[in-house]
């Protein structure tokens, strides 16, 4: 059979849209993995969840013959934020399907390799998400010379990204945008982009790097929800003691006892238990280092998606490359939900097509799109070590 756009069409529908979806939902991180994904609370393009803080007030004791206790409910407030735009596209030149055309086995290779290639960058982006504050901030220039960027960190971009240069304020820089990442020197911190080459004077130190188009147009992830920030889902924190969670700074070297320390606080503070620890790479060396010393044996949990993790009195502990350095969130998952307004479906054009030309050039291109917000229905019950030296 001679493959035709047709065909390729109802094969990014029927076939990869049901595998991709679960790919992207339970294979790209495993705190993800972990968050109920939910339609409830959505509300046209917002997600309005009533949460629920502090305890019932009808309660009490009294005389044999007294009064009854006066009846007082929950209290609520309630989260409003919009639904993000999460998007992801795949391209397919004229000239590859036409080479293809009588050889189905080379198109279905095709299509393969791009939809991987989208699955490894959504993971990348997808899971840097989850622990950014929401603007898309990737780093920021701490210097500049011959058109190569110093970064405060690099941990958030990699090679083949496309990015926006702001100020520091967040504002567009003219002649900055749309910069491709041709390469990362890791070890110095330094990107190189492309175009023409730019100077201090337009970039200055302290300038911040975001992915394309995408500045506070990202999910609330934990950046946010532990962030200073005076606002959080539409509330003002100082009115609202709860929005704040536990966080210890500067811990040094990690122990036991921080860690238990947290654990206590947390279940006191919020009524529920953590239950999913995730941290730097160069934390869970430290942690394993201080079983070791302390004898102890490492145990292991199996995670949704079929990740294996090692654990602490039963709670799994998740080492992820976008985690801060230096830093351990202990989290209970039964706080967080993925509201979404759909799962990952394909942009159909009028004609129910996925396959469309782009404009003026011989390429197609598919567009998979969700609208979702990552809510934490009470953020009291999360915590944050930071500050920990890395082993």
């Amino acid at each position: 059979m001679a493959v035709t756009l047709s065909n390729a069409d109802k094969a990014l529908k029927t076939f990869y849209l049901d595998a991709v979806a679960e790919q992207l939902n339970l294979k790209i991180n495993p705190l993800l993995a972990a968050i109920k994904m939910t339609s409830e609370d959505v509300w046209g393009k917002e997600v309005r969840k009533l949460a629920v803080y502090g305890m019932n007030g009808g309660v009490g004791a009294g005389t044999e013959d007294g009064n009854l206790p006066e009846s007082y409910g929950n209290n609520y407030e309630q989260f409003v934020s919009t639904l993000k735009n999460l998007y992801g596209t795949i391209e397919i030149s004229d000239k590859a399907v036409r080479a293809s055309e009588n050889n189905a086995g080379a198109f279905v290779s095709l299509l393969n390799a791009e939809m991987e290639g989208l699955l490894k960058a959504s993971s990348f982006n997808f899971g840097r998400m989850l622990y950014g504050d929401g603007t898309g901030k990737l780093g920021a220039v701490s210097a500049i010379a011959n058109g190569v960027f110093t970064l405060d960190s690099v941990k958030n971009v990699i090679e083949g990204m496309t990015v926006d240069f702001r100020t520091s304020a967040g504002a567009a820089i003219s002649g900055a945008a749309a910069r491709r990442i041709l390469k990362v020197d890791r070890t110095n911190k330094k990107i190189t982009v492309s175009g023409s080459t730019l100077t201090a004077t337009e970039v200055p130190v302290g300038s911040i790097v975001t992915v394309q188009g995408s500045y506070n147009n990202e999910i609330t992830g934990l950046g946010a929800i532990f962030g200073s920030g005076a606002t959080l889902y539409g509330l003002t924190r100082a009115d609202h003691s709860w929005l704040t969670p536990y966080k210890k700074a500067g811990v040094g070297d990690i122990s036991e006892t921080v860690i238990q320390t947290a654990l206590d606080t947390i279940e006191e503070n919020s009524g529920a238990a953590v239950n999913f620890i995730v941290c730097s790479w160069g934390v869970r060396r430290a942690l394993q280092k201080l079983f070791a010393t302390n004898n102890r044996n490492i145990d292991t949990a199996t995670l949704s998606g079929g990740y294996i993790a090692m654990s602490y009195n039963g709670i799994p502990i998740v080492a992820d490359r976008f985690c801060p350095d230096g830093t351990m969130y202990l989290l209970n998952t039964d706080d967080f939900t993925l509201n979404q307004l759909c799962d990952w479906q394909w942009i159909e054009a009028e004609d129910g097509k996925v396959l469309k030309q782009i404009a003026g050039k011989p390429v197609y291109t598919a567009t998979l799109v969700k609208y979702a917000e990552l809510i934490c229905a009470r953020p009291i019950g999360q915590g944050m070590l930071s500050g920990i030296t890395e082993a």
